[in-house]
């Protein structure tokens, strides 16, 4: 492994789908040499979602995945769990999402690998917090958009509970859950001891939402309601010009007068509604409708060029597909080409995030469930021989090329 701030750190990854793939493709990204280890089946997420040219290798699999090594073992064959125990006991880092108590069943919490490596850092990406009612339950991105209130804000704002179309707890927890390791990293560096981390998906988002909305409801008695009446706003969203759609953010003083000027309502700087940030928060409704009318005097276009020139927040609608087109993505190279061995000519994204100090140098592709089977294991100390008799075995598993 070459480059990056967590070179030369190993993880090894036991999880599946979204938000477990999304902590340690972080980590990936970084430097980080993520061994992700998969059942014969493979990882849910090779076959459920859109969109693929072979069997098990779906779009989102290959975005979710890509700078990992892929190991297929069997933990139900005391081989594959022995052979898994081993990969762990070379490791920094060992990443679940499996529940709590089939981690416990074999052996592979906190208390059952911590002998066998002191430094291990383990992180448990949980649906609910030990202690609760709700701890051990199953759980995806759905279920906790539902509990945290997530879908109670689309209520609050358009009369129907909704869910946002991402799977959007889990790239939240996810990432949490990389800074989570990174935080465990550091403190190991100056004790020399690993730790166990829990980072519950339910009790994660319940936060990030309580630190938006709870507002008036943040203090004992209640100083008012709950929620930000500026996002809960039915117009809160891009709003339509002449011949589309744009969104605007004009939140300061000069911002907002700037943007009345422009609309062609001067005197509304006047107005004790719309005069100061805080009364404009307190009319949010209303300065939302004034946005709505103003922007449908012009296109888009013209839009554009009169807020930059006026130094008021504002950008242009994208649809999925026009990300592909961004011109700014586009200057700094965001999509790039890769030749994937077994898919193809694939887009990839680039990673966003720049440190001085050096980027990882090695991209690697996604990989094919247990293209690294052979490597991984004699990398910790297996023979060949040793390794054909796990294959034979149907402890591990092998590309059916290999």
């Amino acid at each position: 492994m070459t480059g990056g701030p967590l070179a030369g750190v190993r993880v090894i990854d036991l999880t599946t789908v979204v938000v477990g793939p999304i902590c340690t493709r972080t980590l990936a990204d970084q430097g980080a040499d993520v061994i992700k280890v998969e059942a014969p089946g493979g990882d849910l997420l090779r076959t459920m979602a859109q969109g693929s040219r072979h069997a098990g290798m779906s779009g989102k699999f290959i975005n979710f995945n890509r700078n990992k090594r892929s190991v297929c073992l069997d933990l139900k064959h005391a081989d594959g769990m022995v052979a898994m125990r081993r990969l762990i006991a070379g490791a920094d880092v060992f990443v679940s999402n499996v529940r709590p108590e089939g981690l416990a069943r074999a052996g592979l919490d906190w208390s059952g690998l911590s002998p066998l490596n002191v430094r291990l850092i383990h992180c448990s990406i949980l649906a609910f917090g030990r202690g609760g009612r709700y701890f051990n339950r199953p759980a995806y991105d759905p279920i906790v958009q539902s509990l945290s209130g997530v879908a109670g804000t689309f209520e609050r704002a358009t009369g129907e509970p909704r869910f946002v179309p991402m799977v959007m707890t889990d790239h939240v927890t996810g990432l949490i859950a990389a800074q989570c390791i990174g935080f465990a990293l550091y403190r190991r560096e100056k004790t020399g001891k690993g730790e166990a981390i829990d980072v519950p998906m339910f009790e994660n988002m319940a936060s990030f939402v309580s630190s938006e909305h709870l507002g008036g409801a943040t203090f004992d008695p209640p100083v008012g309601p709950s929620g930000d009446n500026r996002l809960l706003s039915p117009d809160y969203r891009p709003l339509p010009t002449k011949d589309g759609y744009i969104t605007v953010g004009p939140n300061t003083n000069a911002q907002a007068f700037a943007f009345f000027d422009a609309i062609g309502r001067p005197e509304l700087k006047a107005d004790p509604r719309f005069s100061s940030a805080a009364v404009r928060t307190a009319h949010a409704a209303e300065y939302f409708e004034v946005r709505r009318q103003g922007l449908a005097q012009k296109t888009t276009a013209e839009w554009l060029v009169i807020f930059e020139k006026l130094d008021v927040p504002a950008a242009r609608y994208n649809s999925i597909d026009d990300l592909l087109e961004d011109p700014h993505l586009n200057d700094v190279g965001f999509f790039g080409a890769e030749d994937h061995p077994s898919e193809g000519r694939i887009r990839r994204t680039r990673v966003a995030n720049v440190f001085s100090g050096g980027a990882r140098e090695d991209e690697t592709h996604a990989p094919l469930l247990g293209e690294h089977t052979v490597s991984v294991l004699a990398e910790a100390g297996y023979s060949q021989a040793e390794i054909d008799d796990l294959v034979t075995s149907g402890a591990a598993i092998v590309p059916p090329s290999s």
